[in-house]
């Protein structure tokens, strides 16, 4: 938030690959987004993505544990607010700190008030924690993390406390998975290629969720480039204007009120299963 005024000052377009909504939303409380634009998909469209799988599985009942840090009290906004429109009733709403080591009396809470399901907001080792101090408790009840937990790291931490857990994730965590027709297989398996195959990242950054967002970034840039070169009005009304970028993220539709681009359809949900990502049935 504190680079969006820079850049807003200074007039460059700039790309953020974070998660957060702030940064592209507008107001007086947050400022304006001109010049700002962000590559992973909005929390509002990751929950939209979440709650369409909640009801498909009948779980109208659900109860929230979110972070107390920004990332967690925008998830908490959008889950709060989003709710109704599914068909979905919140009964129980805690809250933890992110460094928190422990949230058993939280989950006691949401133990009494008998939800269906467990939603989680909230990124790195902390859901983790969630997830193991949840199969301490012994509440059996679905657990799902948000679109910030697709990562090997989450199972590498939890371990066996979260086999079957949900979440929603960018479609790079189950390309092989995805059908022949969807346009982004072949576009992010030559991007798992590249990645493991001809510059070996992996060895280092096993691929997770956020991969593919700073190159979706770089290449939308540069193809607006193409058109607009890199005088800062045109470059910027360039990257407004890219329409059916089909990228490893999704598929991107930018226009000057939507700095991101990205709707539910660029989301999947994901379990896993013998220690690994797969699509959730």
């Amino acid at each position: 938030m504190a680079v969006k005024k820079i850049v807003q000052q200074g007039k460059v377009p700039t790309f953020m690959t974070v998660g957060g909504d702030p940064v592209i939303m507008g107001g007086e409380k947050l400022g304006p987004f001109d010049w700002v634009f962000k590559s992973p998909q909005r929390s509002s469209v990751a929950v939209k993505r979440l709650y369409m799988y909640l009801k498909e599985k009948g779980l109208t009942k659900i109860a929230l544990l979110t972070a107390s840090d920004g990332f967690g009290k925008d998830g908490d906004v959008w889950l709060t607010q989003l709710a109704p429109e599914f068909g979905i009733t919140v009964v129980a709403q805690e809250a933890f700190g992110p460094k928190d080591t422990d949230v058993t009396t939280q989950l006691t809470n949401v133990k009494n008030a008998a939800p269906q399901a467990l939603v989680v907001w909230t990124i790195g080792p902390a859901g983790a924690i969630v997830a193991k101090n949840r199969a301490q408790l012994g509440i059996d009840i679905p657990l799902f993390q948000c679109h910030g937990q697709p990562d090997p790291t989450y199972i590498q931490l939890a371990g066996s406390a979260c086999e079957g857990d949900r979440m929603p994730a960018t479609k790079l965590m189950v390309a092989d998975e995805l059908p022949d027709d969807d346009p982004q297989k072949p576009v992010i398996q030559e991007f798992v290629r590249l990645y493991t195959d001809q510059y070996h990242y992996d060895r280092q950054f096993p691929i997770n969720t956020h991969s593919g967002y700073a190159w979706d970034a770089i290449m939308i840039v540069a193809n607006a480039m193409k058109t607009a070169g890199i005088e800062a009005e045109a470059l910027r009304s360039a990257i407004e204007q890219t329409k059916g970028y089909v990228g490893v993220s999704g598929v991107y539709n930018l226009t000057p009120e939507d700095h991101n681009g990205l709707d539910v359809d660029s989301m999947v949900i994901v379990q896993v299963k013998d220690g690994k990502f797969v699509m959730a049935n």
